[in-house]
């Protein structure tokens, strides 16, 4: 039984036909470029394709749950041994530095947000003169709120990392 099922598998793998991937260039009635895989229309002609290389990916160790897994900040491996280690005192300066950048940048997009809500008014800011088409009044005010909208993320951003940085 097990030899017939061998003959019979063995049968069925010299009639498969080889896989081929055909790319035919031809045109359409209009003369624009059409690539399918048949030859059906006006000057066709087959394009030579090179084989597609693949790369299997790298298969990784199994992960090993480190010692408070799954809080922020905890890293699943300690660092390799040639890795650059940062004394104390440097990422503390790192850290003010980082805290002073992201403080001014909150300031700033606070500021823009003032602009922008100052000019919004609640819906309803002042046509301009070149607004004569209402549509035009209509683009702006939508801009404006999505500009808002984009600022208030900003800010919830910048406070979000501000409250990362370790004290």
């Amino acid at each position: 039984m097990t030899l017939r099922a061998a003959g019979l598998a063995v049968a069925g793998l010299c009639l498969a036909a080889p896989a081929s991937a055909e790319v035919y260039r031809c045109e359409s009635d209009s003369g624009v470029p059409v690539y399918q895989g048949t030859p059906n229309g006006r000057n066709c002609r087959q394009i030579d394709l090179a084989p597609l290389t693949t790369i299997p990916a790298p298969k990784l160790p199994a992960a090993r749950p480190a010692a408070g897994a799954g809080q922020a900040g905890s890293a699943a491996r300690p660092s390799p041994n040639g890795f650059p280690k940062v004394d104390a005192s440097t990422q503390r300066e790192r850290d003010s530095e980082r805290r002073r950048i992201l403080e001014d940048e909150l300031r700033k997009e606070e500021t823009r947000l003032a602009e922008l809500k100052a000019v919004y008014k609640n819906g309803e800011p002042d046509r301009l003169g070149d607004e004569r088409n209402y549509q035009k009044y209509l683009d702006r005010v939508q801009r404006l709120k999505d500009d808002i909208g984009r600022s208030e993320g900003n800010i919830a951003s910048i406070r979000r990392e501000l409250g990362a940085i370790r004290d």
